[in-house]
């Protein structure tokens, strides 16, 4: 297992040797994903394992855990959302390999010349596992939103909202 996180690998080279890689890479070394962090504080521990698998499917696995810095939608407020991702990547050359992909695992289109960028790897991950409107799960709505009982209830519509519709029929 080796520490360091190399820039790029040759994919089919660490799988026929069964290369892993573990260590922490820093939020703030991820610029896309720093693009849409409340802030780039922190750093993501990971675990890739490369090998094949008993079907002879070249794959890597991906084990990410990380504190990312979210925009609570809610209350608008930011706070960290611990984020963990746990994805096995199926190795293909092109997208015609896709189909033969065992269940339970992703394509990872690797170039031409095998060359493949781990850091990569783990900013599309993180990516990929942001919720689409991260909300705190600690917040609640404020009570000027909810009518936190200040506002006095609204007295009930007993007209027919159809009573026009009626009228114009009857013409």
């Amino acid at each position: 297992m080796s520490v360091t996180l190399p820039e790029s690998v040759d994919a089919w080279r660490m799988v026929s040797a069964r290369r892993s890689f573990a260590g922490a890479l820093p939020v703030a070394a991820m610029t896309r994903l720093s693009g849409v962090l409340a802030g780039n504080e922190g750093a993501a521990q990971y675990a890739l394992e490369f090998g094949r698998d008993e079907f002879g499917t070249a794959y890597l696995q991906v084990h990410v855990e990380a504190p990312l810095a979210l925009t609570c939608q809610r209350t608008l407020e930011p706070f960290v959302l611990p984020l963990t991702v746990d994805s096995r990547l199926g190795l293909i050359r092109n997208e015609r390999e896709e189909a033969a992909l065992p269940p339970g695992c992703e394509p990872l289109l690797v170039d031409e010349d095998g060359r493949l960028s781990p850091a990569d790897v783990i900013e599309d991950e993180l990516l990929l596992a942001l919720p689409l409107v991260p909300v705190n799960p600690d917040s609640s709505l404020p009570p000027e939103v909810t009518g936190g009982g200040s506002q006095e209830p609204s007295p009930e519509r007993t007209e027919n909202p159809f009573a026009v519709l009626r009228e114009l029929k009857k013409r």
